[in-house]
């Protein structure tokens, strides 16, 4: 029986796992993925106060690392990105109203 096994890039403490965030590059041993740094980037944070936004205690060095794996595989990103803006966009479109309740009495 075949295992899932992470297939790791030349970028330490980035690693793209099957079955994990889409197999989408990540932050090793987290779901933080690379475009969620970028995405904070974008934003305005610098990476030092990136180090206390997630759950998971992350590293300066991981958070530069998914940086750089970033600037060397920017279209894979950018797809990520233009993907997911998308899928928000399909979904808020195709979304149906929830029915309002009254209230009794």
């Amino acid at each position: 029986m075949a295992t899932a096994r992470a297939v790791v890039a030349a970028y330490p403490h980035i690693q793209k796992t099957p079955g994990v965030c889409g197999g989408k590059a990540c932050i090793e041993g987290t779901r933080i993925r690379v475009l969620d740094i970028v995405g904070l980037r974008r934003r305005g944070f610098e990476p030092e106060e990136m180090l206390s936004m997630y759950a998971a205690p992350l590293s300066l060095a991981q958070i530069h690392s998914a940086l750089a794996y970033y600037y060397d595989h920017l279209d894979e990103i950018e797809t990520s990105i233009r993907e997911g803006r998308k899928l928000v966009a399909r979904i808020r479109r195709d979304r149906v109203p929830l029915p309002r309740h009254r209230r009794v009495g």
